[in-house]
Protein backbone atom coordinates (compact mmCIF):
# COMPACT_ATOMS: atom_id res chain seq x y z
CA UNK A 1 0.00 0.00 0.00
CA UNK A 2 3.15 2.31 0.57
CA UNK A 3 4.51 1.67 -2.62
CA UNK A 4 0.61 2.12 -4.33
CA UNK A 5 0.26 5.60 -2.84
CA UNK A 6 4.16 6.90 -3.32
CA UNK A 7 4.02 6.25 -6.93
CA UNK A 8 0.37 7.39 -7.25
CA UNK A 9 1.58 10.80 -5.72
CA UNK A 10 4.59 10.85 -7.64
CA UNK A 11 3.79 9.92 -11.26
CA UNK A 12 0.71 12.53 -11.38
CA UNK A 13 2.26 15.43 -9.58
CA UNK A 14 5.44 14.99 -11.87
CA UNK A 15 3.08 14.49 -15.17
CA UNK A 16 1.22 17.70 -14.46
CA UNK A 17 4.01 19.88 -13.61
CA UNK A 18 4.29 21.42 -17.10
CA UNK A 19 0.40 21.60 -16.74
CA UNK A 20 0.80 23.37 -13.79
CA UNK A 21 3.85 25.68 -14.85
CA UNK A 22 2.32 26.28 -18.46
CA UNK A 23 0.01 29.58 -19.34
CA UNK A 24 -2.68 27.00 -18.62
CA UNK A 25 -1.34 27.05 -14.77
CA UNK A 26 1.07 29.18 -13.11
CA UNK A 27 2.42 31.46 -16.66
CA UNK A 28 5.75 30.42 -15.52
CA UNK A 29 6.49 28.28 -18.65
CA UNK A 30 4.94 30.45 -21.55
CA UNK A 31 3.68 27.24 -22.94
CA UNK A 32 0.32 26.57 -23.46
CA UNK A 33 -1.64 23.27 -23.96
CA UNK A 34 -3.69 23.01 -27.19
CA UNK A 35 -7.60 22.59 -26.58
CA UNK A 36 -9.16 19.05 -27.74
CA UNK A 37 -12.65 18.49 -27.50
CA UNK A 38 -12.96 22.23 -26.15
CA UNK A 39 -10.69 21.41 -22.80
CA UNK A 40 -7.19 21.18 -22.34
CA UNK A 41 -7.50 18.67 -19.26
CA UNK A 42 -7.34 15.77 -22.01
CA UNK A 43 -3.50 16.48 -22.61
CA UNK A 44 -2.67 18.04 -19.39
CA UNK A 45 -4.49 16.66 -16.46
CA UNK A 46 -5.26 12.81 -18.10
CA UNK A 47 -1.52 11.38 -18.57
CA UNK A 48 -0.83 12.25 -15.03
CA UNK A 49 -4.37 10.47 -13.84
CA UNK A 50 -3.38 7.55 -16.11
CA UNK A 51 0.32 7.57 -14.62
CA UNK A 52 -0.50 7.67 -11.04
CA UNK A 53 -3.83 5.42 -10.14
CA UNK A 54 -3.92 2.62 -12.59
CA UNK A 55 -0.81 2.81 -13.52
CA UNK A 56 0.67 2.54 -10.10
CA UNK A 57 -2.75 -0.16 -9.55
CA UNK A 58 -1.00 -2.44 -11.96
CA UNK A 59 3.31 -2.10 -11.73
CA UNK A 60 2.56 -2.73 -8.01
CA UNK A 61 -0.34 -5.81 -8.50
CA UNK A 62 2.40 -7.47 -11.35
CA UNK A 63 5.66 -6.97 -8.59
CA UNK A 64 3.73 -7.99 -5.47
CA UNK A 65 1.33 -11.22 -7.10
CA UNK A 66 2.55 -11.65 -10.86
CA UNK A 67 0.51 -12.87 -13.69
CA UNK A 68 -1.97 -14.07 -11.44
CA UNK A 69 -2.87 -10.77 -9.79
CA UNK A 70 -3.34 -9.32 -12.92
CA UNK A 71 -5.97 -11.80 -14.09
CA UNK A 72 -7.66 -11.54 -10.70
CA UNK A 73 -7.23 -7.58 -11.63
CA UNK A 74 -9.07 -7.88 -14.88
CA UNK A 75 -11.81 -10.27 -13.74
CA UNK A 76 -12.73 -7.69 -11.42
CA UNK A 77 -12.56 -4.64 -13.93
CA UNK A 78 -14.64 -6.30 -16.23
CA UNK A 79 -17.16 -8.62 -14.19
CA UNK A 80 -20.72 -7.37 -14.23
CA UNK A 81 -22.00 -9.31 -10.71
CA UNK A 82 -24.83 -7.35 -10.35
CA UNK A 83 -28.30 -6.88 -12.69
CA UNK A 84 -29.12 -4.01 -14.72
CA UNK A 85 -31.06 -2.71 -12.38
CA UNK A 86 -28.04 -1.11 -10.34
CA UNK A 87 -26.82 0.56 -13.21
CA UNK A 88 -30.00 2.06 -14.02
CA UNK A 89 -30.60 2.90 -10.61
CA UNK A 90 -26.83 4.78 -9.94
CA UNK A 91 -28.03 6.70 -13.34
CA UNK A 92 -31.57 7.92 -12.17
CA UNK A 93 -29.98 8.66 -8.63
CA UNK A 94 -27.14 10.92 -9.47
CA UNK A 95 -29.39 13.21 -11.13
CA UNK A 96 -31.48 13.44 -9.03
CA UNK A 97 -29.84 13.86 -5.49
CA UNK A 98 -27.57 16.42 -7.33
CA UNK A 99 -30.60 18.19 -8.90
CA UNK A 100 -32.45 17.96 -5.12
CA UNK A 101 -29.62 19.11 -3.22
CA UNK A 102 -29.32 22.55 -5.85
CA UNK A 103 -32.57 22.81 -5.63
CA UNK A 104 -32.65 23.46 -2.35
CA UNK A 105 -28.93 25.20 -1.82
CA UNK A 106 -30.19 27.38 -4.44
CA UNK A 107 -33.75 27.91 -3.79
CA UNK A 108 -34.05 27.65 -7.60
CA UNK A 109 -36.12 25.43 -9.40
CA UNK A 110 -34.71 23.20 -12.13
CA UNK A 111 -35.28 24.34 -15.55
CA UNK A 112 -35.88 21.80 -18.06
CA UNK A 113 -32.26 21.00 -19.89
CA UNK A 114 -32.08 21.65 -23.59
CA UNK A 115 -32.44 18.66 -26.30
CA UNK A 116 -28.85 19.39 -27.39
CA UNK A 117 -28.15 18.85 -23.86
CA UNK A 118 -29.89 15.63 -23.04
CA UNK A 119 -28.31 14.36 -26.06
CA UNK A 120 -24.65 14.81 -25.32
CA UNK A 121 -25.64 13.21 -21.65
CA UNK A 122 -24.77 9.79 -22.75
CA UNK A 123 -21.69 9.90 -25.28
CA UNK A 124 -20.15 12.42 -22.02
CA UNK A 125 -20.78 9.60 -19.86
CA UNK A 126 -18.94 7.11 -22.05
CA UNK A 127 -15.69 9.76 -22.49
CA UNK A 128 -15.88 10.26 -18.33
CA UNK A 129 -16.16 6.20 -18.16
CA UNK A 130 -12.97 5.63 -19.96
CA UNK A 131 -11.06 8.98 -19.21
CA UNK A 132 -11.60 9.72 -15.64
CA UNK A 133 -13.18 6.33 -14.37
CA UNK A 134 -10.55 4.29 -16.00
CA UNK A 135 -7.71 6.25 -14.24
CA UNK A 136 -8.47 6.69 -11.28
CA UNK A 137 -11.13 4.20 -9.87
CA UNK A 138 -8.80 0.85 -10.55
CA UNK A 139 -6.45 2.58 -8.31
CA UNK A 140 -8.69 4.08 -5.02
CA UNK A 141 -10.99 1.26 -5.44
CA UNK A 142 -10.00 -1.85 -7.01
CA UNK A 143 -6.51 -1.79 -5.98
CA UNK A 144 -6.30 0.04 -2.34
CA UNK A 145 -10.17 -0.57 -0.51
CA UNK A 146 -9.46 -4.49 -0.91
CA UNK A 147 -6.41 -4.29 0.77
CA UNK A 148 -7.23 -1.37 3.50
CA UNK A 149 -10.12 -3.05 4.79
CA UNK A 150 -8.82 -6.47 5.33
CA UNK A 151 -7.08 -4.98 8.15
CA UNK A 152 -8.53 -1.50 9.21
CA UNK A 153 -12.22 -2.39 8.51
CA UNK A 154 -14.35 -0.26 6.21
CA UNK A 155 -14.33 3.09 8.24
CA UNK A 156 -11.09 3.83 8.60
CA UNK A 157 -10.16 2.67 5.07
CA UNK A 158 -12.87 4.99 3.79
CA UNK A 159 -11.39 7.81 5.79
CA UNK A 160 -7.59 7.38 4.39
CA UNK A 161 -8.87 6.44 0.71
CA UNK A 162 -10.96 9.28 0.67
CA UNK A 163 -8.13 11.98 1.79
CA UNK A 164 -5.78 10.80 -0.53
CA UNK A 165 -7.85 10.90 -3.19
CA UNK A 166 -8.81 14.66 -2.41
CA UNK A 167 -5.10 15.61 -1.68
CA UNK A 168 -3.88 13.96 -5.09
CA UNK A 169 -5.56 16.71 -6.83
CA UNK A 170 -4.22 19.21 -5.22
CA UNK A 171 -2.08 20.45 -8.09
CA UNK A 172 -4.91 20.80 -10.11
CA UNK A 173 -6.34 23.66 -8.27
CA UNK A 174 -3.29 25.10 -9.64
CA UNK A 175 -4.74 25.14 -13.48
CA UNK A 176 -7.85 25.87 -15.42
CA UNK A 177 -9.02 22.40 -13.93
CA UNK A 178 -9.30 24.49 -10.06
CA UNK A 179 -10.71 27.19 -12.04
CA UNK A 180 -10.58 30.98 -11.61
CA UNK A 181 -10.97 31.53 -8.12
CA UNK A 182 -9.77 28.92 -5.75
CA UNK A 183 -9.08 29.82 -1.99
CA UNK A 184 -8.38 27.19 0.70
CA UNK A 185 -12.29 27.38 1.21
CA UNK A 186 -12.54 25.41 -1.79
CA UNK A 187 -10.15 23.10 -1.66
CA UNK A 188 -11.44 22.37 1.49
CA UNK A 189 -15.06 22.03 0.49
CA UNK A 190 -13.39 19.44 -2.35
CA UNK A 191 -11.79 17.66 0.03
CA UNK A 192 -14.53 16.95 2.38
CA UNK A 193 -16.67 16.17 -0.78
CA UNK A 194 -14.31 13.37 -1.44
CA UNK A 195 -14.18 11.76 1.87
CA UNK A 196 -18.12 11.64 1.94
CA UNK A 197 -18.64 10.63 -0.99
CA UNK A 198 -16.12 7.73 -0.83
CA UNK A 199 -18.08 6.49 1.62
CA UNK A 200 -21.22 5.95 -1.06
CA UNK A 201 -18.18 4.67 -3.31
CA UNK A 202 -16.99 2.22 -0.98
CA UNK A 203 -20.63 0.86 0.17
CA UNK A 204 -21.52 0.45 -3.38
CA UNK A 205 -18.16 -1.09 -3.97
CA UNK A 206 -19.11 -3.97 -1.10
CA UNK A 207 -22.46 -4.28 -2.27
CA UNK A 208 -22.25 -4.85 -5.60
CA UNK A 209 -19.74 -8.02 -4.81
CA UNK A 210 -16.86 -5.44 -5.87
CA UNK A 211 -18.38 -4.54 -9.61
CA UNK A 212 -15.93 -1.89 -11.14
CA UNK A 213 -17.87 -0.88 -14.14
CA UNK A 214 -21.11 0.05 -11.21
CA UNK A 215 -18.57 2.30 -9.08
CA UNK A 216 -17.07 3.51 -12.10
CA UNK A 217 -20.66 4.48 -13.45
CA UNK A 218 -21.16 6.03 -10.10
CA UNK A 219 -18.24 8.41 -9.94
CA UNK A 220 -18.51 9.68 -13.45
CA UNK A 221 -21.81 10.08 -13.46
CA UNK A 222 -21.46 12.99 -10.60
CA UNK A 223 -18.97 14.20 -13.17
CA UNK A 224 -20.57 14.27 -16.30
CA UNK A 225 -23.88 15.44 -14.47
CA UNK A 226 -22.28 18.69 -13.25
CA UNK A 227 -20.12 18.95 -16.59
CA UNK A 228 -22.95 18.43 -18.88
CA UNK A 229 -26.37 19.25 -17.48
CA UNK A 230 -26.32 21.46 -14.59
CA UNK A 231 -25.53 24.70 -15.55
CA UNK A 232 -28.19 23.93 -18.17
CA UNK A 233 -30.96 23.32 -15.36
CA UNK A 234 -29.50 25.86 -13.30
CA UNK A 235 -28.40 28.76 -15.38
CA UNK A 236 -28.82 31.58 -12.72
CA UNK A 237 -26.85 29.73 -9.82
CA UNK A 238 -23.56 30.60 -9.81
CA UNK A 239 -21.17 27.39 -10.73
CA UNK A 240 -19.91 27.11 -6.82
CA UNK A 241 -23.54 25.71 -6.19
CA UNK A 242 -22.57 22.61 -8.18
CA UNK A 243 -19.40 21.91 -5.69
CA UNK A 244 -22.02 22.90 -2.58
CA UNK A 245 -24.75 20.03 -4.03
CA UNK A 246 -22.53 17.49 -4.18
CA UNK A 247 -21.20 18.14 -1.01
CA UNK A 248 -24.62 18.00 0.72
CA UNK A 249 -25.81 15.41 -1.53
CA UNK A 250 -22.55 13.09 -0.44
CA UNK A 251 -22.81 13.92 3.21
CA UNK A 252 -26.57 13.07 3.54
CA UNK A 253 -25.54 9.41 1.61
CA UNK A 254 -22.56 8.80 3.53
CA UNK A 255 -24.97 9.19 6.61
CA UNK A 256 -27.68 7.11 5.13
CA UNK A 257 -25.08 4.49 4.71
CA UNK A 258 -23.02 4.46 7.44
CA UNK A 259 -26.53 4.25 10.08
CA UNK A 260 -28.30 1.65 7.29
CA UNK A 261 -25.20 -0.90 7.97
CA UNK A 262 -23.92 0.01 11.31
CA UNK A 263 -20.80 1.29 9.68
CA UNK A 264 -19.83 -2.20 7.97
CA UNK A 265 -20.73 -0.23 4.40
CA UNK A 266 -21.98 -3.38 2.84
CA UNK A 267 -18.66 -5.27 4.15
CA UNK A 268 -19.93 -9.14 4.66
CA UNK A 269 -19.21 -9.99 8.24
CA UNK A 270 -16.31 -12.35 8.38
CA UNK A 271 -17.54 -15.94 9.53
CA UNK A 272 -16.92 -17.04 12.96
CA UNK A 273 -13.48 -19.62 13.76
CA UNK A 274 -14.74 -23.47 13.97
CA UNK A 275 -14.77 -24.23 17.45
CA UNK A 276 -12.11 -27.35 18.10
CA UNK A 277 -13.64 -30.53 19.63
Amino acid sequence: MTWFFSLTFTLSWLAWTPYVLSENGLGVWHVAFPAVGGTTQLLGVLPGAYLGPIGSALFVTWAVEGRQGLRVWRDRMTGLKVGRRWFLAVLVAVPAVLTLASAVLGGRAPALPSLAVLVAYLPGLVLQMVTTGLAEEPGWREFAMPRMQRRYGPVISTLVVGLLWGAWHLPLFLTEWGGPHVDTTRVLEFTGTTVAFSFVMTWLFNRSGESMPLVMLLHTSVNNFISVMWSSMFPSLSPEYAMHAFLAGSVVAALVVLVATRARLGLPAQPAPALVR
